[in-house]
């Protein structure tokens, strides 16, 4: 079977890489995919917002299968055309998307069906937005409505900064049409998990869980990002408490969104808060989580391709996960996720062919003299090692020894899991 990947990213490369490694897979296929995917993928330079094209090349490659990686074609509709095309696709209607396209529309689910979440209202107007802020006081978070890749979240730990993210939304239009509206929510206070699956209709396969670091620097400080840093399995998380977030919450809005006439098929994500009245939903994504994608992936013992076809016919697969813990760190351009250069060399060491698991591009380019930087997150250093400390250690190892002019990479992801420090932290 042939398969192909809709992206460009990190996520799309270790999708692709997961892919190549199944014995059913005779080809991956990346459109546009990367440099960085050449290996382990053939990339055809189709952009992800040229549906006719990305149709095309599947009927005429006869894919079997096509995933569509990021959440911006899922909300444009890619994954309706495909079907309307009988071409077998791994994605959400744009209808089914709009749990990640809308968070207006993902709180009003969550609120008729009961799935807990943080009290919220909506705005589109800045005075009424801001004197909402005055009368629930701080710490609040304010939220773009729609698409912001992951940095269309503040939280304000004051009213003045409160004020501030309200005026670049909905005054200076920061995010354009996604922060038209704001949702405002309660800030939750506990630890943060990742919990995805693999849906179709009400047929749902939980993954194992995550953590995402999305503040720029060290010790959650800085603006957020799309993330610096994930790692699976989530030590803190117990067994119930992740059956109890798979029934309330994963479950219940796969149901939910049968139940409204939009069934979703492909990664449903749940990024949760572990709050003292148990777990709540932060926001739901309609795609694999990234850097998520890149720590989970390398656990599935299962062929991809099996449980992905599986869910499809119906069926609730029991995937095969390694118990090892996965560790990845983001290497980000300096200035990122604000302005940052471009063409940054990068050292060749990154490339080490001798790692089980290889480095993630995200943003680099193959020039004649080497690899040099092409965006804000570069890349993803991964390892996996029986403990999570071991992993840490030697994901760590590698950073060390990197040359990095120009560069830089949070050195505390999955710190305070190792040292067993819960210092709960809102957002």
């Amino acid at each position: 079977m042939k398969v192909l990947v809709i992206g460009k990213g990190g996520r799309e490369h270790a999708l692709a890489w997961a892919f190549h490694k199944s014995p059913n897979v005779t080809e991956v296929i990346a459109a546009p995919g990367s440099d960085g995917m050449g290996d382990v993928a053939r990339c055809v330079p189709i952009a992800e917002t040229d549906h006719d094209g990305i149709i095309a090349l599947a009927q005429d490659e006869q894919t079997g299968l096509v995933v569509i990686g990021p959440e911006a074609p899922l909300v444009d509709g890619l994954a309706d055309r495909l079907q309307e095309a009988d071409v077998p696709v791994f994605g959400p209607t744009a209808a089914a998307a709009q749990v990640e396209g809308s968070k207006e529309f993902a709180k009003q689910m969550m609120k008729k069906y009961a799935i807990p979440t943080a009290r919220y209202d909506v705005f589109h107007s800045l005075e009424q937005a801001k004197r909402y802020v005055s009368e629930q006081g701080a710490p609040i978070v304010i939220k773009a409505d729609g698409l912001a890749a992951g940095k269309g979240v503040v939280v304000a730990q004051t009213e003045a900064e409160a004020f501030e993210a309200l005026e670049q939304m909905l005054d200076t239009k920061a995010f354009g049409e996604a922060g038209a509206r704001v949702v405002i929510e309660e800030c939750l206070e506990g630890e943060e998990c990742s919990l995805m699956a693999f849906v179709h209709g009400e047929t749902v396969v939980p993954m194992v869980t995550a953590q995402d670091h999305k503040r720029a620097f060290d010790n959650d400080q800085g603006p957020n990002t799309g993330g610096m840093g994930a790692y699976s399995p989530v030590p803190h998380m117990s067994s119930d408490m992740i059956r109890e977030a798979e029934e309330t919450i994963v479950r219940k809005m796969a149901k939910a969104l049968s139940a409204e006439g939009t069934p979703f098929t492909g990664f449903l994500y749940a990024g949760l808060m572990m709050t003292e009245d148990g777990p709540k939903v932060i926001e739901f994504n309609a795609r694999f989580g990234d850097p998520e994608a890149q720590v989970i992936l390398p656990r599935l013992e299962t062929p991809l391709d099996e449980v992905i076809t599986a869910v499809m016919s119906g069926e609730e697969i029991a995937a095969r996960w390694t118990p090892d813990s996965c560790i990845g760190v983001v290497l980000a351009s300096e200035g990122y996720p604000a302005s940052y250069e471009k063409g940054t060399a990068l050292d060749d060491l990154l490339f080490d062919g001798e790692r089980s698991i290889p480095f993630f591009h995200a943003g680099t380019k193959k020039t004649p003299s080497g690899w040099v930087t092409d965006g804000g997150r570069v890349g993803l250093v991964t390892a996996m090692r029986p403990s999570l400390k071991d992993a840490m250690d030697e994901v760590y190892s590698v950073m060390g020894g990197l040359a990095l002019d120009g560069l830089f990479y949070r050195t505390d992801i999955g710190a305070r899991a190792v040292t067993a420090v819960r210092a709960p932290g809102p957002r």
